[in-house]
């Protein structure tokens, strides 16, 4: 069964609207899950709980399980980004949705992965637009996100799974910080491992895209803001 993706939106109160059809659609529609990759709203107004809760009372619209990520929007853009993430975690981290998951130990709470279809997802924290390279939480977190992947590629190619690392930030942004070397590398040496059975799904660029930017490794970019678009995907 195919599954929902979207994400970067409602960026602004006017974007709220489109969400509430594009949740009308994806209701409709047959799908194992709904994944929003991350950005609930433009920083503007995501780093409030307000907001926030608004948007989870929005999302829990959606009648199938759901995954939500955090983006940079959420937390890494706001003035006190560790305790925007205790808030987002607060709000979002799941106990448990109906898709039998399993989570990282510790305190990412937003690492999960899920088995659908074939295929082992993994969820990552990693926050566009440079992955809050120069704050001291970003290397322990980069830790944890290449400890989480690398058990979850162990997970699905045991299994004869296909691998999809699903995240906000788009890697393949070097400037003005590159914060997504390490990464890169891991998915590098993971779609030649995985004999080209991984698949890469982002935002935050707004821009859809399907490529194949590392050799094995199948890059799906969802539309965002002003773009308030869902894609229906199946591997």
């Amino acid at each position: 069964m195919p599954f929902g993706a979207f994400g970067d939106a409602p960026y602004t109160p006017a974007e709220i609207e489109a969400v509430e059809r594009l949740i009308d659609e994806m209701n409709a529609a047959p799908l194992a899950f709904v994944v929003h990759v991350g950005d609930i709203g433009s920083s503007a107004f995501a780093c409030g709980d307000d907001w926030l809760l608004a948007r989870k009372a929005q999302l829990a619209r959606i009648r199938h399980p759901f995954i939500l990520l955090p983006g940079d929007n959420e937390w890494s853009d706001c003035k006190d980004p560790l305790g925007r993430l205790r808030a987002w975690r607060k709000l979002f981290c799941l106990a448990e949705n109906g898709l039998n998951l399993s989570f990282q130990k510790g305190e990412y709470c937003e690492h999960v992965r899920w088995e659908s279809g074939g295929t082992l997802f993994v969820a990552l924290n990693v926050p566009g637009h440079d992955n809050n390279l120069r704050h001291a939480e970003h290397a322990p977190r980069m830790a944890a996100v290449l400890a989480w992947l690398d058990e979850s590629a162990a997970a699905a190619q045991s299994r004869g799974l296909r691998l999809a690392v699903v995240m906000h930030a788009d890697p393949f942004l070097t400037v003005p910080r590159d914060g997504f070397a390490s990464l890169r590398d891991k998915l590098a040496i993971l779609g030649e491992q995985q004999g080209g059975k991984v698949v890469l799904i982002h935002g935050d660029t707004h821009v859809y895209r399907d490529d194949e930017p590392i050799p094995g490794v199948r890059r799906i970019e969802v539309w965002g803001s002003p773009f308030v678009r869902w894609l229906r995907l199946g591997f």
